[in-house]
């Protein structure tokens, strides 16, 4: 009973660290993506911009703190797979731009909605279970 108790401990706190450094990058992406989609460039290329510079700042951040402790040290198949895990993040965003703001004709803020409330929650599941599980 005790083990089952450390595990959910252990996985409620790596949620929570997860959901820290998930609301500083969804402000950094957000912010990032806003400010080139409404004056700068097209919104996808804004997505995928602010996508890569959010990543890079994620691996180092999810692998060193949010999920600290858990899973194997890092290597190139744990990499890999972060890699996989973020691509489909990314993704969604994407599809989550075009159908919002090209096929509803919505304005560029849309897509921030399901960037931050449903990708987060998607990788999050991926990361735990398969990249640092």
């Amino acid at each position: 009973m005790a083990t089952g108790l450390n595990v959910s401990q252990e996985t409620f706190g790596q949620l929570v660290r997860f959901a820290l450094v998930g609301f500083f990058l969804a402000g950094v992406y957000s912010a990032i993506y806003w400010y080139l989609a409404t004056y700068i460039m097209p919104p996808m290329v804004a997505v995928v911009i602010a996508f890569l510079v959010a990543v890079s700042i994620g691996f180092v951040l999810h692998s060193r703190w949010s999920f600290r402790g858990h899973g194997k040290r890092e290597d190139r198949r744990m990499k890999a797979k972060f890699l996989i895990v973020q691509t489909s993040g990314f993704l969604l965003n994407e599809a989550f731009t075009w159908l919002l703001i090209n096929h509803f004709h919505g304005p560029t803020w849309w897509p921030l909605i399901p960037a931050i409330f449903v990708t987060p929650l998607a990788t999050y599941i991926f990361n735990r279970q398969w990249v640092f599980g």
